[in-house]
């Protein structure tokens, strides 16, 4: 499990290097979740966990930071990515990649919303997607919403190109 979850985060690492599109203020569209959801799910919370807070503080070293305190570093860094690991409570269901998946996307993006109602906050009023936002809520919405939407979607994609190989892996019915 530990070396499994090692390779998983550098895949993740690698993975959230290729970056599709990036925003001004941080947030890009990559396939740097993918990884993480399949150690999750196959190994659940706890083990997920631990990987995914890992991911969180070695993304800080090897991509960068985009931070206007370090409320942000903890929130979109640390915080966002461990909580990725709620798609572990898919371990073992049916599907689960599908709804684990999305479960984990989500919990990321309450911490990152978070961070932008309380820390990006100073960014309001200003123009996204053409259009201009006054409220620190609607903006944190629309911005954070935007990436991590899209990147959950792909993941989802994918895994539903692979779900038929896949499922041995998720069940750990290769570990017989």
């Amino acid at each position: 499990m530990l070396c499994e979850g090692a390779l998983m985060v550098a895949l993740s690492l690698i993975l959230g290097l290729i970056k599709l599109f990036e925003l001004p203020q941080g947030g890009s569209i990559s396939l740097e979740m993918l990884p993480l959801f399949l150690f999750c799910v196959r190994w659940g919370v706890k083990s997920g966990l631990i990987g995914c807070f890992a991911f969180g503080i070695l993304q800080i070293f090897v991509q960068g930071v985009v931070s206007y305190a370090w409320q942000s570093i903890l929130l979109d860094y640390v915080l966002a990515f461990a909580v990725l690991s709620a798609a572990g409570l898919a371990r073992g269901h049916k599907w689960g990649i599908f709804w684990g998946s999305v479960l984990g996307a989500f919990a990321r993006f309450v911490m990152h919303f978070i961070s932008g109602i309380t820390v990006y906050r100073i960014l309001a009023p200003t123009e996204l997607f053409n259009a201009t936002f006054t409220s620190p809520w609607m903006y944190s919405l629309a911005y954070n919403g935007s990436y991590v939407l899209i990147d959950t979607v792909l993941c989802l994609i994918v895994f539903g190109v692979l779900y038929r190989p896949l499922n041995r892996y998720l069940t750990g019915r290769d570990l017989a």
